[in-house]
């Protein structure tokens, strides 16, 4: 799901400056809601859920005779958004809405070409509050809200049942504590069989960091200062969080190491790994594989259990027109409604945008066909902090990532390569 490219990271800095490039063209001053309007829709998806998307803009437009839309993945990956975004800033040529990843929001806010939907969310029709704190925080970069949440998710714990069972271990629990973790991760690993206790991406990309977050925060630990102008994952929360992760790969020797963030997941549906830190995406294939599985909240550090949220946006683009960004506004306010999220997310496997949407006949579908969905709805109120939006966040995210694959392939200690990615993150927030 979360997964980022060389490319976007330089489409990230290219698009510092794409705001000085060519303007939209001028169009409709004051809303007419009948006047014939064409939107632009880039969905960032893959053939089957574009799919399912292309079906509601129908149904939508169905409802909106005036109202045509044109939908398209908008490029051949999510990550090549941002490149293609920031090409359209440049020209002058972009979409009313696209999807886009959270970590970029600071970015898309400060090109100057995001609607400014910050009063009219909060009419009460929108139901603003029903998302999740972690979701509304990153569609308001700069205080400024861009878009509306996409997809919310969390970290959970996701256990193979089959492997516990086969080596006596019991099934981990809401309470775990980390050395819980580490202690059943030996118990389960069998070099013999090629089965690991748990995995651990090290592409150095997003998924990379964002499984350490959780990590440092539960120790008190913070990913920048309080102004969100410099590092401040290098703390002794983070060297401790750090030494805990190259204990167990380097010394248990109970971690398996992705190098392409691609293969533990499969792993793990196909019985080689016991246990996996990830998100709702994994539903389906678990689901299509036939996987024995349970889900419990991620271990915890002196009772807290806190996990990462990485919320994606459909965000709004002012194209100089009122009317398109008034039907803009108009399709996602309604596709992001518990009835229109019940049709795109939960039929995807995905968690529920908002609260509301527990009460509906769909969800009680949707947590029959995918189980341990509603541990990971509950699993949102651990979610209590938000991955940083500021500039910069990309390429220190890189950065990071880079540090913890290097600590636990034992190339450096903890410290030193939390150091060093402090020193050049410093310079990434700067905008060095």
């Amino acid at each position: 799901m979360r997964r980022r490219t060389a490319a976007a990271l330089v489409a990230a800095i290219v698009l510092a400056a794409a705001g000085c490039g060519g303007s939209a063209q001028e169009g409709a001053k004051t809303v007419d809601p009948q006047a014939k309007v064409k939107l632009t829709w880039w969905t960032g998806q893959t053939a089957d859920a574009q799919k399912v998307l292309e079906g509601l803009a129908a149904k939508f437009t169905q409802q909106h005779p005036n109202v045509t839309i044109e939908v398209s993945s908008g490029a051949s990956t999510t990550d090549d958004l941002l490149q293609k975004l920031s090409a359209g800033f440049a020209s002058g040529v972009y979409p009313d809405i696209s999807y886009a990843f959270g970590s970029w929001a600071s970015q898309l806010q400060e090109s100057g070409k995001t609607l400014d939907l910050t009063e009219k969310v909060k009419d009460p029709s929108v139901g603003w509050e029903e998302f999740p704190e972690a979701a509304r925080s990153t569609a308001t970069p700069n205080g400024q809200v861009i878009g509306f949440p996409a997809i919310v998710d969390n970290l959970s714990l996701l256990y193979n049942k089959k492997l516990f069972d086969a080596k006596g271990v019991p099934y981990p629990t809401d309470d775990w504590t980390w050395d819980d973790f580490r202690e059943a991760a030996r118990k389960l690993t069998d070099p013999a069989e090629k089965i690991y206790g748990t995995a651990y991406s090290v592409s150095a990309s997003e998924d990379t960091t964002w499984h350490f977050w959780p990590l440092l925060w539960q120790r008190g630990g913070s990913i920048l200062t309080p102004d969100h102008k410099k590092p401040a994952f290098n703390s002794q929360a983070g060297v401790d969080a750090l030494e805990f992760l190259r204990a167990m790969a380097v010394d248990d020797k109970s971690v398996y190491l992705d190098q392409t963030d691609e293969r533990y997941a499969p792993l793990f549906a196909d019985g080689r790994i016991a246990m996996i830190i990830n998100g709702p995406w994994s539903l389906y294939d678990l689901k299509r594989k036939k996987t024995d599985y349970g889900v419990a909240f991620l271990p915890g550090t002196n009772g807290d259990h806190q996990t990462v949220s990485g919320p994606d946006l459909w965000t709004l683009f002012d194209n100089g027109d009122a009317n398109r960004a008034y039907w803009s506004f108009e399709l996602i306010k309604w596709l992001t409604s518990a009835e229109g999220d019940a049709q795109w997310n939960l039929t995807q496997g995905n968690l529920p945008l908002r609260t509301s949407e527990t009460e509906l006949p769909e969800y009680e579908t949707y947590i029959k066909e995918y189980p341990g969905a509603e541990k990971m709805v509950a699993n949102l109120a651990n979610a209590k902090q938000a991955r940083p939006t500021v500039s910069g966040y990309v390429e220190m995210s890189r950065h990071v990532g880079e540090a913890i694959a290097k600590a636990m392939q034992g190339a450096a200690t903890p410290k030193q390569a939390l150091d060093e990615a402090a020193q050049k993150s410093a310079l990434a927030l700067a905008g060095g």
